[in-house]
């Protein structure tokens, strides 16, 4: 069946074709037309004027409605987070497991890697493995018991059993010899900065090194000082770092979102870092780590915030409702922005010729959210 999708203002990831259509076949998209084309046989659906984007990216999420893939790295954990988000718009997402054993970590791998062989339109992409190599210092929520010093042995291992499901991995830079941190870049493996007390010498070398992101912009990390810039000043320094953001107003203030935004510009992108999704799951506990939301927040009992409870909807329409930022912009800081830092945006995180037409369409207040399933 050929699919008409007609009278949409079509984000394609570079710019907004008011009252444009889009040709689906076979959950691939054909076409963006500005007309509907002659003789047209196929089904036509009418957007209504409703605003198109391609599918979310959340490149940071950690559990489902019910179920938390560090506690339960197996499957059933996966398709709670997989199936929970795409009614709120997000398409494609890269499970996290935060610092946990080793063993925790290669059953996160496996559980992924079956998940993704048996469900081939699913939108897991892989993993985010935020940790074990994580400051101390800096560890917030990530419990200590757990962290790690890296080894050559620790990092053989990790590239060998998840070098090709583990997409991020969030570091801590200053605990890796040049060596270390050069044999996990040659991985192909997407390194983040985060959880780190690095100077800003120490992230700047990372950075120019090969890491291409730091996580969660702003939080577990060292901050911008008029004498020690940290992390966060190193981030801001390099044009080419991406940084994802928590908009949730309470993991960074939205003022210091629109500082960041007007440094990074196009770098910056959203993330969820949620904990759990619909703010369903109110107090969780696996071993010493432990969650209660209130008022919106995680905390654990060190009154640490434990992961986010907002959606990548949520997220957006904060970025254009609290930080100022264009609509346009936005959409692209859930969609191709997220794509290009972990280098995919040849495949998804746009509408445009030839690829899936995994979507969202929402209405112009950032009110409704609806995914258009005909890529998935």
């Amino acid at each position: 069946m050929i699919i008409l999708l007609t009278n949409a203002q079509v984000h394609t990831g570079e710019t907004v074709k008011a009252n444009h259509h889009i040709l689906i076949h076979k959950g691939i998209i054909q076409a963006v037309l500005p007309n509907i084309p002659d003789g047209f046989e196929g089904e036509i659906v009418d957007m209504e004027g409703k605003h198109i984007s391609a599918g979310f990216i959340d490149v940071h999420i950690n559990g489902g409605e019910h179920y938390h893939f560090t506690k339960n790295p197996n499957e059933e954990t996966i398709a709670d987070i997989d199936n929970a988000c795409r009614p709120l718009g997000t398409t494609h997402m890269l499970p996290c497991l935060i610092t946990s054993p080793m063993e925790n970590i290669a059953k996160g791998i496996t559980a992924i890697r079956h998940y993704i062989e048996k469900n081939k339109t699913s939108g897991v992409l892989g993993m985010h493995l935020e940790g074990p190599f994580l400051n101390p210092q800096k560890r917030g929520a990530h419990l200590l018991e757990y962290i790690k010093t890296p080894t050559d042995k620790d990092i053989d291992a990790l590239i060998e059993i998840g070098g090709d499901i583990i997409k991020i991995i969030t570091i801590a830079p200053e605990l890796f010899s040049d060596k270390q941190f050069d044999k996990l870049i040659g991985s192909g493996v997407t390194v983040a900065v985060g959880h780190s007390d690095a100077t800003y010498a120490q992230a700047a070398n990372a950075y120019n090194r090969g890491a291409k992101l730091c996580t969660h912009l702003y939080n577990a990390m060292s901050q911008l000082q008029h004498r020690a810039p940290g992390v966060v000043g190193a981030t801001f320094d390099n044009p080419n770092v991406y940084a994802p953001i928590i908009l949730d107003g309470i993991h960074c203030d939205y003022n210091a979102a629109r500082i960041a935004y007007k440094i990074k510009r196009d770098k910056l992108f959203l993330i969820s870092d949620a904990l759990f999704v619909n703010r369903k799951m109110t107090n969780f506990e696996w071993g010493a780590f432990d969650a209660l939301l209130i008022n919106g927040e995680y905390r654990n009992n060190e009154g640490n915030l434990a992961g986010a409870a907002i959606s990548m909807a949520e997220a957006v329409h904060n970025a254009v409702y609290k930080v100022g930022i264009p609509l346009h912009e936005a959409v692209q800081m859930a969609t191709v922005r997220p794509a290009k830092a972990i280098g995919i945006d040849d495949t998804i995180g746009r509408i445009r010729k030839g690829f899936p037409a995994t979507m969202v369409a929402f209405d112009e207040r950032l009110q409704s959210f609806t995914m258009l399933n005909y890529g998935l």
